[in-house]
């Protein structure tokens, strides 16, 4: 027996000020920016995060982690990790980290709006992970 595939995610682009979150589902592998939450050097508005989780649902959690270009970690990428442990601790849900090089500069090229870019970067991962060829 398999297990069965997610059909929601949430998404989120973890940053020290700011941490994007989207939304997207497996049937059409599209994803939506929701939100920009705030955070203090790296810690979450966890009520917010909390709300999107109860109104959406998702099967699994995504963090984006921000890999240097040659692959190695970064002081962020830990951080990144760190939160993601600690979603996975008090949601109880799967969370899954995606490799989001890019997507932030990507963001910056869609939008001048500083929150805007942070949902938007949050929604390239949810894209990333759902159109993942080995999650078919």
């Amino acid at each position: 027996m398999t297990a069965a595939k997610p059909s929601v995610v949430l998404a989120f682009d973890f940053g020290l000020r700011n941490i994007g979150v989207a939304t997207g589902q497996m049937i059409t592998r599209t994803a939506t920016e929701l939100a920009t939450i705030r955070a203090r050097d790296g810690v979450p508005d966890w009520r917010a995060v909390a709300a999107l989780i109860h109104e959406w649902r998702p099967d699994v959690l995504l963090v984006g982690l921000p890999l240097n270009m040659d692959e190695t970690k970064s002081d962020m990428a830990e951080r990144a990790e760190r939160f993601a442990m600690q979603l996975r601790k008090r949601f109880g849900r799967e969370v899954a980290l995606v490799d989001e090089r890019l997507t932030s500069f990507e963001a910056r090229g869609l939008s001048r709006d500083i929150d805007a870019q942070h949902a938007i970067a949050a929604r390239l991962i949810a894209e990333t992970y759902l159109n993942d060829t080995t999650k078919r």
